[in-house]
């Protein structure tokens, strides 16, 4: 072979052989060293628990908790607010579930997580808006509430938590939340005009602090600096938010049949009994005591804040005890829509608040009423079963900072034309809903009808019961 040709070769190969080593370098095959700054790094970006950064092809607990836990970022966005050109957005209504808060529940004989329930905008996670939100929030004596509200302090304030306090984090999510819905509602749509007053909004929320300030959080940034006269927050007495319409003996027999199914299984899991027995020997109490706490509101708390799992001197809780009480929640989780003991229960926990959904888009449509937007502060079983009465069966169980949006819109030709919009946690759950599911999103009308909504709500939900309204529905014995 002439040196010329040689040489051609010999580059041909080398070409060859860089990029196969590249190939294998970025599909992890062999290892690479890590950069000097990763490892100078490597220490302080160190975490306690595993971070998925994918969502795995089967479900995983700690992904999962991952997701439960909603570590705030600026990647987020939402698909609320789409529609096709020219339709015109008339009301929007939120339910929020409340953001990260202090466990209910402690663990026996040990340590609770340390967490500072005080606000600092240095401290992460943090919002632009928190220091705002803070001074804002000090000025709130002026601000309008029902009786039960207004002794609830409206930030949290804690060095050290109370139980079921609000975190920093749980503010900060709700903060994200009131940006993004501001971004699309307020700068987009100008749902709300400039000189909006009470007559505008309508806001409730449970008799919590942690729902109070969560409300709050997200008002806030969704109205910077807003005036305290012009808004007035609704106590709700009931956590599934009934209000007057909480007679339902048979949504009462469906709750007890759900907490029986959860007790079946949790009986029937060797493996989960097991892990309860270990567990109740490292805190030192007896295995009921144990089991009575529920420990997994704890263990929840250390995972969100990557804080190491309780030690004694007879060992330590471990990411293994936590997989089998959460695995067990999500195979619960999957039971529970499978039987459809709870789907029944929560057509009937939630009749009241989505008619009252359904009234006011009316009310709205109508020139009736002008409360564009509302806003209803919660709990994870308020959120829970809404979902599930709206034939959501695959969506995840309510993480912090859940929020589950209804839009109402108008076509742009014909004004008694109205289309409803469901969106949960940003995505558009609209034609996965038991009402939509049917309707073609391809056909002459691209948006769900408010029709079929109505129709849902008014009569179609109590088809399972053989009733055709909410009070026989609540009171036929259906056994």
């Amino acid at each position: 072979m002439v040196p010329r040709n040689r040489f051609f070769f010999l580059l041909a190969v080398a070409a060859v052989l860089a990029i196969l080593s590249l190939s294998l370098q970025f599909l992890h095959l062999i290892p690479t060293p890590p950069l000097l700054e990763d490892r100078q790094n490597a220490k302080s970006r160190k975490r306690i628990m595993p971070v998925p950064h994918t969502e795995p092809p089967v479900i995983d607990p700690v992904y999962e908790a991952y997701a439960y836990c909603n570590i705030p970022n600026n990647t987020e966005r939402g698909m609320e607010g789409h529609s096709p050109p020219d339709y015109k957005l008339l009301s929007v209504q939120v339910m929020i579930r409340h953001g990260d808060r202090y466990p209910l529940y402690a663990i026996p004989k040990t340590k609770k997580p340390a967490i500072d329930c005080t606000l600092v905008p240095s401290r992460k996670p943090s919002h632009p808006q928190l220091a705002a939100f803070l001074s804002h929030m000090s000025k709130g004596s002026k601000g309008r509430m029902d009786n039960v509200l207004s002794g609830l302090p409206r930030f949290p304030s804690h060095s050290v938590c109370e139980m079921g306090e609000l975190t920093q984090t749980g503010v900060v999510q709700h903060l994200r939340n009131g940006q993004l819905l501001r971004d699309t509602y307020i700068k987009k749509h100008t749902l709300l005009p400039d000189s909006w007053t009470s007559k505008h909004l309508y806001i409730e929320s449970t008799g919590k602090s942690r729902t109070l300030q969560s409300g709050l959080a997200l008002l806030y940034s969704l109205l910077p600096e807003f005036d305290w006269q012009k808004i007035y927050i609704r106590h709700q007495w009931s956590s599934i938010f009934c209000s007057s319409s909480c007679d339902c003996p048979m949504r009462n027999h469906y709750l007890e049949e759900e907490q029986r199914r959860q007790y079946s299984l949790r009986v029937k899991n060797s493996l989960l009994e097991q892990t309860y027995v270990d567990m109740a020997k490292i805190v030192g109490v007896p295995t009921r005591l144990l089991r009575a706490s529920n420990p997994i509101d704890s263990l929840l708390c250390h995972f969100c804040h990557n804080i190491s799992f309780p030690c004694t001197q007879k060992g330590c809780i471990g990411l293994e005890h936590f997989n089998v009480i959460k695995s067990h929640q999500l195979g619960d989780e999957k039971e529970r829509h499978e039987t459809k003991v709870y789907y029944r229960y929560s057509l009937l926990a939630t009749h009241p608040i989505l008619n009252q959904t359904v009234t006011r888009m009316q009310r709205i449509a109508e020139g009736r009423s002008e409360e564009v937007f509302a806003l209803f502060s919660a709990h994870d079983v308020t959120v829970a079963p809404l979902l599930a009465a709206l034939g959501l069966s695959e969506a995840r169980f309510p993480r912090f900072a859940a929020r589950i949006v209804f839009e109402l819109w108008r076509a742009p030709k014909d004004k008694k034309s109205l289309f409803v919009r469901v969106l949960y946690n940003g995505e558009d759950v609209t034609f996965q809903t038991s009402f939509c599911q049917k309707h073609s999103r391809h056909s002459s009308q691209p948006l769900c009808p408010f029709q079929n909504f109505m129709n849902f709500v008014k009569k179609d939900m109590f088809a399972i019961f053989n009733s055709t309204n909410y009070y026989d529905a609540c009171h036929r014995r259906a056994f």
